[in-house]
C-alpha cells in the first residue's frame, strides 16, 4: 500500500474517532500508533514514543501554557471581572448600545489577563448578560456582543492558541504573542463599530442608558489599571526584551497572585480551586500536544502533507484562491470540529503549502487564530455559544447563535486587511528588541 494512502486512512480513522466523541487526545493517538506500528515495527513505535513524549515534555516553553493559565484564574478570582463591566457601562452605557459596546470593551481588557476565549464569555455572561436583558436590549444583540467578546481571548495576549501553534510551528512564541496585539485592538474596534451601526439602522435593539458623573466615570478606571498594569510588564517586558515567554508568564502568574492577595480576594480555598482548574486545563492541552507530535511524526513518514502541497503546486493556482480555499476548509472544520483538535491536526498537513506559498509562519499564526474565534462563535459547535447558554439562561442558544452571526463580518474584514496589509500583524514583532 503507497505510503500516503495509509495517511489518508490514519485521518479518516481519527476523524471517525472524533465524531464517535472519544476524547480528542486518543482520537490522534490510535490511528497514529497504529501507523507506525504498520509502517515501522514495534520497536521504532516504543522508540518514537519515548522519544516525543519524553522530548516535548519536558521542553521549556511547555512552561508557558499553565503558567498563563494560573494568571488567568487567579485576576478571575481577585472579581476584576465585575470591575471592568461597571468601568465601560460608566463610560458607554449613556449611548444607545453602549452596554453591549461596554460589554465587549471589558472582556477586551479581561482577555488581557485571561488568555482564554471560553473562561472571558463565561465570565461576562454571567455578569453582562442580565445588565443587558433588563435594560430592554435585542437578546440576540446581547448574546452575540457577549459572544463575540469573548472571542478576543485567544487573539488578544496572552494565548494559548498561539504557544501551541508556535511550538507545532517551531516559530517564536514571544514573537507571535506581539503579532496579536494590533489585530486584537482592530477586531475590537471592528466588533464595537458592528454594534453601532446595528443599533443605528435598528434602534429597537438597544436603549439608551443612565448617564454618569464625569467624576464616577474616572473613578471607575482605577478597577482597569491592575489588568492594564499587569499587561504592560508581561507583554511589554517580552516586547522590550526583558523577558523570554515563558518568564513572562512566570511573572504574570505571580503578578496575578500579588494582585489578588492585595485586593483580599484570594483565601485558601480560592487559591487551590484555582491550581485545580490550572492542572486541568494543563493537562488537557499537554495530552492534546503530545498526541498531536506523534501524529506529526506518523503524517511525516507517510509524506501525505508533502503530497497535498505538490498537488496544489501543481495546480497553477493563485497564492490568493490557495489562501481562500484554507479559509473556507477552517470556516467548514470549526462548524463540526473542536477548535484546539482543529489547529493540531491540520497545521502538519497545511504547514507545507504555507511553505510552499512563501507566506509568513507569524502572519499566517495570527489568520489561524482569527479564523478559530469564527468556529467558537458558529453552529452547531460553538462552543463560546454553549458556555454562555450555559451560564445564562435568560438567553436562548438560538438567539446567542443568531446574534453571533452580525459579528462575523468585522472577522471577515480583518482576515481581508490582514491578507492585503500584513504588517499589521508583523509590525510589532519585526520591531521587537
Amino acid at each position: 500500500m503507497e505510503l500516503e494512502i495509509v495517511g489518508l486512512i490514519g485521518l479518516i480513522v481519527m476523524f471517525v474517532l472524533m465524531f464517535l466523541r472519544v476524547p480528542i487526545a486518543v482520537s490522534m493517538a490510535v490511528p497514529a500508533f497504529m501507523g507506525v506500528l504498520y509502517l515501522r515495527d514495534g520497536i521504532v513505535l516504543d522508540t518514537v514514543i519515548k522519544t516525543i513524549v519524553w522530548d516535548h515534555s519536558f521542553s521549556y516553553s511547555l512552561t508557558t501554557i499553565p503558567m498563563f493559565v494560573l494568571m488567568g484564574e487567579l485576576l478571575f478570582v481577585s472579581g476584576i471581572s465585575n470591575e471592568l463591566f461597571t468601568a465601560f457601562r460608566h463610560w458607554f452605557g449613556r449611548v444607545r448600545g453602549g452596554l453591549a459596546m461596554g460589554t465587549i470593551g471589558a472582556s477586551a481588557i479581561f482577555a488581557a489577563a485571561s488568555g482564554s476565549s471560553i473562561a472571558t464569555t463565561g465570565t461576562m455572561g454571567v455578569i453582562a448578560s442580565k445588565e443587558m436583558v433588563n435594560a430592554g436590549y435585542n437578546k440576540a444583540l446581547s448574546g452575540g456582543a457577549i459572544v463575540a467578546g469573548g472571542s478576543l481571548g485567544i487573539l488578544i495576549p496572552p494565548s494559548t492558541v498561539f504557544i501551541i501553534y508556535g511550538m507545532m510551528t517551531e516559530q517564536s512564541i514571544g514573537k507571535l504573542l506581539i503579532a496579536g496585539i494590533l489585530p486584537g485592538i482592530l477586531l475590537t474596534v471592528l466588533y464595537i463599530l458592528t454594534v453601532y451601526f446595528s443599533v443605528l439602522i435598528n434602534p429597537s435593539l438597544a436603549q439608551k442608558g443612565e448617564g454618569t458623573s464625569w467624576k464616577e466615570r474616572f473613578l471607575s478606571v482605577r478597577h482597569i489599571g491592575w489588568v492594564i498594569i499587569l499587561f504592560a510588564i508581561v507583554i511589554g517586558g517580552m516586547y522590550i526584551g526583558w523577558f523570554s515567554p515563558t518568564e513572562a508568564a512566570g511573572v504574570g502568574a505571580f503578578g496575578a497572585f500579588l494582585i489578588a492577595l492585595i485586593r483580599r480576594k484570594l483565601g485558601w480555598q480560592n487559591f487551590i480551586e484555582s491550581l485545580s482548574r490550572t492542572l486541568r486545563t494543563t493537562g488537557f492541552l499537554f495530552a492534546i500536544m503530545l498526541a498531536a507530535f506523534i501524529l506529526n511524526y506518523f503524517l511525516a513518514i507517510t509524506r501525505l502533507p508533502i503530497a497535498l502541497a505538490e498537488l496544489l503546486n501543481g495546480l497553477h493556482v493563485s497564492a490568493g484562491l490557495i489562501f481562500t480555499l484554507i479559509i473556507i476548509m477552517y470556516i467548514l472544520l470549526g462548524a463540526v470540529m473542536d477548535t484546539m483538535a482543529m489547529i493540531v491536526v491540520t497545521i502538519p498537513i497545511i504547514l507545507p503549502i504555507i511553505h510552499a506559498l512563501d507566506f509568513d509562519l507569524i502572519w499566517f499564526g495570527v489568520i489561524i487564530v482569527i479564523v478559530v474565534e469564527m468556529a467558537l462563535m458558529t453552529p452547531p459547535i460553538g462552543m463560546s455559544c454553549f458556555v454562555l447558554n450555559g451560564v445564562a439562561p435568560e438567553l436562548s442558544l438560538a438567539d446567542i447563535f443568531k446574534g453571533s452571526m452580525r459579528f462575523l463580518i468585522p472577522i471577515l474584514v480583518l482576515i481581508l486587511l490582514l491578507y492585503f496589509f500584513p504588517s499589521i500583524a508583523l509590525y510589532l514583532p519585526e520591531t521587537m528588541w
